[in-house]
C-alpha cells in the first residue's frame, strides 16, 4: 500500500478495485478500522479542530473522495485516482452481502434511513442488515451498546462531517471488530429522496456542482472552501510549508 501526503495528511493511493480489496481485509481482521472519505472541507475543518485533525491522521484508510483532493494531489505531483465515497460504500455492501457479513446503518432522518434500508434490501441479495438507527440521538453510549450486541462487520455512519468521523473514532475503542465508513449524504441517495448526479457529472468529478445546482443552500458550504483549498495547496507547493 502506497500513501501520498497532502497538507500534512496521508492519503491512500488505490484504484477503485484495490481500495475495495484492502477494505475487505480491514473488514475481516481483528480490530475496528476507520475509513475516511476525505474532501477539501475536511482539510478546512481539521485546520480549526485539533481533535478532528488527529482523527484524520489515525484512520486506517483514507480515500480521496472530493475532486478538489485529486486536483490538490495533482498539484503536488501525485496522480491519484478519485474514489467516490458513495460508490465505495455501496460496493462494500455488496461484498458484505456476498460473504454473509452483518451490516449496520446509522444516520440521516428516520424516514430516510428507513427507506434506504428497504431499498438496499430489495436491491442486494442476501443483505443482512442487523441494525439501523437514524442520526437523531444524543446518547452515543446507547448506540455503541446496541452495536456491541449485534456485532456488525460493516458499519456505515451518515452523521455529516466531522461528527461521523468523531463517532467512528470513539467506536474504535468500544466495539467488536468491524469496518466503519463515514458516508455523508449517501443514505439520501439510496433512499431515493435525493437524485444522484448524471453519469457525466460523476465521471468528471463534478457531482458537487450538480448537487449545488439542485440544492443552492450548499453553496455557502462549498464556497469559498474549494477554491481556498486549491490556493492553499498551490502556496504549499511553492513555499514548502502550510499557509
Amino acid at each position: 500500500m502506497k500513501r501520498v501526503k497532502l497538507l500534512g495528511y496521508e492519503i491512500d493511493n488505490f484504484d477503485f478495485e484495490g481500495a475495495v480489496q484492502y477494505a475487505h481485509e480491514l473488514m475481516t481482521n481483528n480490530k475496528v478500522n476507520q475509513v475516511v472519505t476525505i474532501n477539501p472541507e475536511m482539510f478546512t475543518t481539521a485546520q480549526k479542530d485539533k481533535e478532528f485533525s488527529e482523527i484524520l491522521k489515525s484512520a486506517e484508510m483514507v480515500i480521496p473522495d472530493g475532486i478538489g483532493v485529486k486536483v490538490g494531489l495533482k498539484i503536488m505531483g501525485e496522480n491519484v485516482a478519485r474514489i467516490a465515497g458513495i460508490d465505495f460504500a455501496r460496493r462494500m455492501i455488496d461484498v458484505a452481502a456476498k460473504e454473509s457479513l452483518p451490516v449496520a446503518l446509522i444516520g440521516a432522518k428516520p424516514e430516510i434511513i428507513e427507506k434506504a434500508v428497504s431499498n438496499l434490501k430489495s436491491e442486494v441479495e442476501n443483505l443482512n442488515i442487523v441494525y439501523s438507527h437514524d442520526g437523531y440521538f444524543d446518547n452515543w453510549d446507547e448506540i455503541m451498546e446496541d452495536l456491541k450486541q449485534v456485532s456488525p462487520k460493516l458499519i456505515l455512519v451518515a452523521l455529516g462531517s466531522p461528527k461521523q468521523e468523531k463517532f467512528i473514532y470513539e467506536a474504535k475503542h468500544l466495539l467488536n471488530p468491524a469496518l466503519m465508513i463515514g458516508v455523508g449524504g449517501s443514505f439520501d441517495v439510496w433512499s431515493g429522496v435525493v437524485e444522484r448526479a448524471p453519469e457525466i457529472y460523476q465521471k468528471l468529478g463534478l457531482e458537487w456542482l450538480y448537487r449545488t445546482i439542485k440544492q443552492p443552500e450548499r453553496f455557502k458550504r462549498i464556497f469559498p472552501a474549494l477554491p481556498l483549498f486549491v490556493l492553499k495547496v498551490l502556496r504549499y507547493r511553492i513555499g514548502g510549508k502550510e499557509c
